[in-house]
């Protein structure tokens, strides 16, 4: 194409800015028909030479628009900086609260252990109650028997074959 017609990517290029903004600032403008400094060839909208002055001054009224991006973009490191800075206190913070738990779940974790040595303490005493009980129950009852008759008087001989006997007494121990 000729030197006098230009894209609105070149348009943009030259200006600094993006194709979107440039075509933010003609919709916004409705002063300015562009159709009539346009021509489209396929996909592609080519501006002629007062289309590219009405454009470049709607992007120069207030001031520089190079300018307005350094300053964005300075505006923008800014608040990077704050960002980072406030991120870095939530973190320190978050390691805090991690530092925080970790203690207190050792505490638990040192709670459990001995709960858990007690539990086995108990258990090998009632372990050896029960082998105790056990032990006893298992000795012979005659031993027994002999404790109950010894505390009993002797019957006299000239007992009736009548009388009844008395019931045995039997005693278990533990129960």
């Amino acid at each position: 194409m000729s030197d006098n017609l230009k894209t609105i990517r070149e348009l943009a290029d030259e200006l600094g800015v993006s194709k979107q903004a440039i075509w933010q600032k003609i919709k916004r403008d409705a002063s300015i028909d562009l159709r009539q400094f346009t021509s489209t060839k396929g996909n592609t909208v080519y501006v002629d030479v007062d289309g590219q002055k009405a454009i470049k001054a709607m992007f120069s009224n207030n001031s520089s628009t190079r300018y307005r991006q350094q300053k964005d973009d300075v505006d923008d490191n800014k608040k990077d900086a704050v960002d980072e800075q406030d991120e870095v206190k939530f973190l320190r913070n978050l390691v805090s609260e991690i530092q925080s738990e970790k203690k207190e779940l050792h505490k638990l974790l040192d709670q459990q252990q001995r709960l858990a040595l007690q539990d086995k303490q108990l258990l090998e005493e009632y372990k050896a109650e029960i082998k105790d009980l056990k032990a006893l129950t298992m000795a012979p009852h005659d031993d027994g028997e002999k404790e109950v008759t010894s505390d009993k008087q002797p019957e006299p001989e000239n007992s009736t074959s009548e009388s009844q006997p008395k019931p045995k007494k039997w005693w278990r121990f533990g129960k």
